[in-house]
């Protein structure tokens, strides 16, 4: 085990470290391309549908719900709605691709 001096966060390391081994634009094609063929969808839909086609090992939520935050901000998707997700019961935001 590594010692730390006084100030050091490792969890921000370890955050940056895992930040830095997603390939982001392949997760975004990945995104994208879900999108577009299932329409609009929650990020655990997202996830669901990844999983499924073998682009990440398990359909945690968190694999795609980050980077659709981030191409929310790019202008890639805008969320349109809300629902009820039907895997947790909790009110969550649906995106679909934007037009223009």
């Amino acid at each position: 085990m590594e010692l730390r001096r006084y100030g050091e966060d490792p969890r921000l390391e370890a955050r940056e470290e895992a930040n830095k081994a997603v390939d982001r634009q392949k997760r975004y094609r990945q995104i994208l391309d879900c999108l577009e063929e299932r329409g609009a969808s929650t990020a655990k839909q997202v996830a669901v549908w990844m999983c499924l086609s073998g682009y990440i090992p398990s359909s945690e939520r968190n694999y795609a719900s980050p980077r659709l935050t981030e191409m929310c901000r790019m202008g890639m998707v805008e969320p349109v709605g809300k629902t009820r997700c039907t895997y947790t019961g909790k009110t969550v935001t649906v995106y679909d691709l934007r037009e223009g």
